[in-house]
């Protein structure tokens, strides 16, 4: 059974747990809801969460284990001759895992059933190539005995492992349920239970996000440490070449594209910082309800605009125009792909994140900060830069500190505006490139995830999550110093 049928099952399973557990607690009570502990909702809740929760926790837990277990029994069934020519038993696991995603498909949609899939042999499977290649599955030269005989073992593996899951979620949902039915009555705490129960549920809520970022971490360090033992460290983070090479005898260093992501980056914030922070001191200090009803919703359409039609916008005018007026005049290039291109575009880009969110925090400082200010003799200028932008200052340190994550992530603009090139130079005028595009560039196409070429993609995308790590201990540092001397 599919698994939105399943969830189809137990939601129904539950609405009618619900009922039935509300109906024995009034009939347990004689219909008089006065002799109840709790409300009779609680009472079908009860119920319900006792089949649904273990039901989707089995369901959860048998949907990630399942394919972990079939890929090692897959693996180790897999000829040591056919891991020789494969390279790797991973490489040899991905020709089964082809070949039996298109049996699958071509099952799915009536091309073969399950007996004509257990009757195939090699040169069967040779002849429904042309029905693969239909399901958009693309083969090797020819199938291999082996191949065939894994990936036949893989389907069967899973339609078992799917019909066990049925049974046994189904059977965790209809025994929950019947067991705490037979306990309710009218004395049973079911309001207490429920509570429990949602409280659990708004913790487990509130640990996805830890979560989330443990399992990303994680995934990357793992990967990071496959490179690291196929290639030097030292290499890694103090060469200065950047030339990978699929057939071997890469340079795989950090260093050019931590320049040019460093370089953008301190370019589009030097535009993004100042505009952003003067319009949001203008909108929330100086400009009257009209203009801000107008001025504010403009600037935040910045914010809307996909960032390829930044991207094309720094491609077709501002990198043009960079060359012609100021690169070739002054001799320092003839390239329309640049740092300051990338930069001044990226800059324009993060104006909204940087106005609106400093906006929002010089506006929440209270008025009685202000009239305080204004009675002892202060300015509007000197309230605003003595008084309104230290209390504001976490908050404008977060603004920024969005803005310079969301440049140091940004990928499309670099592609269109800086170009690809990765070079140490101090030359603005010359194209360059940053981590996240070399990440997407080393994991575009047929990639091997055995070669450090590859593998050298979590070692970037590891590097960046410390730099930006190393950003937020920063920011915390400089918003505890300077709000202890305004408390």
């Amino acid at each position: 059974m599919p698994v939105i049928l399943i969830l189809a099952t137990l939601a129904a399973i539950a609405v009618a747990a619900f009922v039935m557990g509300r109906a024995r607690a009034l009939r347990d009570a004689g219909g008089d809801t006065r002799k109840l502990h709790s409300r009779p909702p609680y009472y079908g809740a009860d119920v319900a969460l006792a089949g649904l929760v273990p039901a989707l926790a089995l369901l959860l837990a048998w949907l990630a284990v399942e394919p972990l277990a079939i890929d090692a029994r897959i693996k180790a069934a897999i000829p040591d001759t056919a891991v020789e020519a494969a390279g790797t038993r991973d490489l040899a696991m991905g020709e089964v895992e082809r070949l039996a995603t298109g049996l699958a498909q071509l099952r799915a949609i009536g091309r073969i059933d399950a007996d004509g899939i257990a009757a195939l042999d090699a040169d069967g499977a040779d002849a429904i190539r042309a029905r693969l290649a239909d399901a958009g599955v693309a083969l090797g030269a020819s199938v291999e005995p082996w191949v065939l005989d894994a990936a036949r073992d893989t389907l069967a593996l899973r339609e078992a492992g799917r019909r066990a899951m049925t049974l046994a979620v189904l059977a965790a949902a209809l025994i929950g349920s019947g067991l705490t039915w037979r306990r309710v009555d009218r004395h049973r705490r079911a309001r207490n239970i429920v509570e429990r129960a949602i409280r659990w549920a708004l913790l487990a809520a509130a640990s996805i996000a830890v979560l989330t970022t443990l399992g990303i971490v994680l995934s990357m360090l793992f990967e990071s440490i496959n490179f690291f033992r196929q290639y030097p460290a030292s290499e890694f983070f103090f060469g200065t070449t950047w030339a990978p090479n699929f057939r071997g005898d890469s340079d795989l260093a950090i260093l050019p594209l931590l320049w040019g992501t460093l370089y953008i980056s301190i370019i589009a914030l030097i535009v993004a910082v100042p505009i952003g922070l003067f319009a949001a001191i203008y909108l929330a200090e100086y400009a009257g309800p009209r203009v801000r009803s107008v001025v504010k919703p403009l600037l935040e359409v910045l914010a809307g605009i996909p960032t390829i039609v930044y991207g094309l916008f720094a491609l077709m005018v501002v990198g043009p125009a960079l060359r012609d007026y100021f690169a070739q005049p002054l001799g320092l290039g003839s390239s329309s792909s640049s740092v300051m291109t990338a930069g001044l575009v990226m800059g324009i880009m993060l104006i909204p994140f940087v106005s609106s969110l400093s906006d929002d925090i010089i506006s929440a400082v209270p008025d009685a900060m202000r009239d305080g200010s204004l009675g002892l003799g202060a300015t509007r200028s000197e309230t605003i830069r003595q008084v309104v932008l230290p209390a504001a200052l976490p908050g404008i340190v977060g603004a920024v500190l969005l803005a310079a994550s969301r440049a140091i992530g940004e990928t499309m603009i670099v592609v269109l505006g800086a170009g690809a090139a990765a070079r140490l130079d101090l030359n603005p005028f010359e194209a360059m490139t940053t981590v996240t595009v070399k990440i997407v560039s080393q994991l575009t196409g047929d990639t091997n995830f055995a070669s450090p070429e590859t593998l050298v993609s979590f070692a970037l995308g590891l590097t960046l999550f410390v730099i930006t790590l190393a950003l937020n201990v920063l920011a915390l540092y400089i918003v505890r110093r300077y709000r202890e001397q305004y408390e």
